[in-house]
């Protein structure tokens, strides 16, 4: 549950972010917030005049009291704990196809990292994925356990359908639904809640562009969508609007994005990502990557400086190719 002494820490702007469905309390008592953003939410109630809580009756403390109730009451409507925040995932080693233990002990992903999985075609890197969503506890093939936040997760993040753990971006996504850009983003966001509807459907759009290859806007059917446009959508989307804490992608260098851009949007909503890739690339994008061989984790490496500087080199060549493909779509000559 929410606490006073936590609410009254926390600026405006970080309450809409995190509790989108705060506004509406504002709004219902007729509270304007413009203007307010860096205030913590203490600040705010304490900027009333003497005349304006006198001329509007303004009970401080029992405004907060019925602010810690609304949230709670909200939290629990819409199937979302406190403790339900997840700041880690933690791998512990199972066994490879050949029943041999796993080259590790544990492995520990923080909020806002990312890590890559690589490794052969049919190497494991897709069970490793099944198994965080699955949230193993030694009841998969290989045996592996996943821990949230240090606990063994409670058995609702396999099941439940309002609060999911994972939200898992595959290599084929097919929109089957008659429904425009427009109408696709809108059902996501009433379904969350969300008070600002249209400037969070602007931003998802927005996102989107910036990742696709080509351009789409709202009223776009998303049957019409290409692979890339439809990928570009639905990471902006997960992104942007998914409450899911950890985000698995399949091969994103297949999507035709932008992948630098889609990884940085991941990361500044602060998710854990896991990407399954071939693309070095990508591969050395990741703060760490996981080595898959035999269906087992072989190893985990740490991205270190001079791999970073062969980044630099790869993001040139990744650059120059991107440019030739460009000009090939246009009908234009290539040049050196």
């Amino acid at each position: 549950m929410i606490n006073i002494k936590e609410i009254e820490e926390m600026k405006i702007k970080e309450l809409e972010k995190k509790y989108p469905f705060a506004v509406s309390f504002f709004e219902n008592n007729h509270l304007n917030l413009e203007g307010y953003d860096e205030y913590t939410f203490e600040q705010y109630l304490n900027h009333f005049t003497e005349e304006e809580i006198e001329e509007w009756a303004i009970d401080i403390e029992r405004m907060k009291v019925d602010f810690i109730v609304y949230m709670n009451q909200m939290l629990a409507f819409l199937g979302i704990k406190e403790a339900d925040q997840v700041n880690s995932l933690t791998i512990i080693a199972g066994k490879d196809k050949y029943r041999e233990k796993e080259h590790f002990e544990t492995f520990t992903i923080h909020k806002g990292e990312i890590v890559s999985i690589v490794g052969p075609t049919g190497s494991g890197k897709s069970r490793l994925l099944a198994d965080i969503e699955w949230t193993a506890n030694k009841d998969t093939p290989t045996e592996r356990r996943i821990l949230i936040n240090d606990e063994i997760p409670d058995k609702k993040w396999r099941f439940s359908s309002s609060n999911k753990l994972v939200a898992q971006l595959s290599q084929n996504m097919n929109f089957v639904m008659d429904l425009t850009v427009m109408e696709f983003i809108e059902l996501h966001a009433k379904s969350r809640m969300i008070q600002n509807e249209q400037e969070v459907i602007k931003k998802i759009i927005d996102a989107a562009n910036h990742l696709a290859g080509e351009k789409f806007d709202l009223d776009t059917p998303i049957t019409s969508l290409s692979g890339g446009q439809s990928r570009a959508l639905m990471i902006a989307d997960t992104a942007i609007l998914s409450t899911s804490p950890i985000v698995l992608i399949d091969e994103i260098e297949n999507a035709g994005i932008d992948r630098k851009r889609a990884l940085n949007l991941l990361i500044n909503e602060e998710k854990i990502v896991l990407m399954a890739t071939h693309d070095p690339t990508l591969a050395l994008m990741a703060d760490k990557r996981i080595v898959i061989k035999n269906g087992g984790i072989h190893k985990v490496i740490q991205t270190n400086d001079r791999e970073k500087e062969v980044l630099v080199e790869l993001e040139k060549m990744d650059k120059m190719i991107s440019t030739f493909r460009a000009d090939l779509r246009k009908g234009e000559i290539l040049k050196k």
